[in-house]
């Protein structure tokens, strides 16, 4: 594990009671002008499920197999856990850290994907959680993992599983319609090294899926037509986001005589946090009934003991090149393990007018 002597989860953080959920909301979309009218109809959602996102929960797990699991494979360091919108927030864990004497941490995020929110926004968090801290630790992102063989095959057996479960045998020809959180045009235009053209975001997306549907192919000796689809939209009207999003896509594959089943792969998704139950299983899920369209929603990678042992890899694998010894670094699809430390002017916010906030855990120069 040498640099590292700690291992620090950043996630995004949720409600976890009624009177959490405006206050909650309010984190998430300070500084955008959002009347709170409107985050109280936003609210509804989390009300439906008593007033709590099952995302705390579900790092809580995570981290407990997290822990297992480095334990099982002999590596003594300490697991914190930091929010981006709610507790524990990620400023007072970084305290704590520096507190019990933390040098330096390998942050795993969940979020396995390039954009300003998902990733730029992370280090910007970062840097906002040491500032001003004494002794505060040094801290590094670890690399994305949307195409890591830990991440991806839990989602191919969960598909597999999600095909096998339509009635009738409609499995053998049914659509797979992979999921992902909508992010403005502009944003995705945006994401990924200005080098390479942008648009990192759906090209991520649309590799991992061809890699689900390849080894499916494989295993099966069936090739399943597919789509990437967007849900979660929260932004003005005004601004143009990724589309089509999957409510409207599940209409337009119905009128198709075609598709006579789909399966729902929330393939942008660690875990099955609001976006998923609310999202795909209350609102796809009844569209695909209304719309007498057989569907059914694969599972996300969650405690796979796989996708746990992502975090040692990356860790192990990371503290290995930190040393100066070139290392096998895992990855399926034609993008390849992605870098170490973002390049200059990565996934650059386009929403703000004066250039982007400082952020840890990127190349200077």
């Amino acid at each position: 594990m040498a640099p590292y002597d700690a291992l620090l989860l950043v996630s995004f953080g949720g409600p976890e009671k009624p009177e959490d959920v405006v206050p909650f909301l309010e984190n998430v979309t300070r500084g955008r002008g959002i009347p709170r009218e409107r985050l109280e109809q936003v609210g509804e959602h989390y009300f439906l499920f008593g007033g709590r996102s099952p995302i705390n929960d579900q790092n809580r797990a995570f981290i407990a197999a997290v822990e297992r699991d480095l334990a099982e494979h002999g590596i003594d360091v300490p697991v914190y856990w930091g929010n981006r919108n709610w507790d524990p927030y990620l400023r007072d864990t970084v305290a704590r850290m520096a507190a019990d004497g933390i040098t330096r941490a390998a942050c795993f995020v969940t979020s396995a994907y390039s954009s300003w929110s998902s990733c730029r926004q992370y280090r910007e968090n970062l840097y906002d959680a040491v500032e001003g801290i004494e002794g505060a630790p040094r801290l590094d992102k670890l690399r994305h993992y949307f195409n890591h063989p830990g991440f991806l095959e839990p989602v191919v057996d969960a598909t597999r599983a999600a095909l096998d479960d339509l009635p009738d045998g409609l499995g053998h020809g049914a659509r797979i319609v992979f999921v992902t959180h909508s992010i403005p045009t502009a944003m995705n235009e945006a994401s990924g090294p200005p080098q390479s053209g942008g648009s990192a975001y759906v090209a991520q997306h649309l590799s991992a899926a061809r890699v689900v549907v390849d080894r499916i192919a494989e295993q099966t000796g069936r090739r399943h037509e597919h789509d990437l689809v967007f849900c979660s939209r929260s932004g003005s009207p005004r601004t143009p986001w990724l589309e089509p999003d999957v409510n409207d896509h599940l209409e337009a594959l119905a009128e198709a005589e075609e598709v006579r089943a789909v399966v729902l792969v929330p393939i942008g998704f660690v875990s099955d946090h609001m976006e998923v139950i609310y999202d795909l299983d209350t609102e796809a899920l009844a569209t695909a009934e209304r719309l007498r369209l057989p569907a059914r929603r694969a599972a996300t990678p969650g405690e796979d003991p796989r996708f746990v042992a992502v975090v040692r890899d990356l860790v192990t694998e990371r503290a290995v090149a930190e040393s100066g010894v070139a290392a096998g670094r895992a990855a399926w699809g034609e993008l390849g393990a992605l870098w170490d430390r973002c390049p200059v002017g990565c996934c650059a916010n386009p929403g703000a007018a004066g250039g982007d906030r400082p952020a840890l855990c990127g190349e200077t120069a």
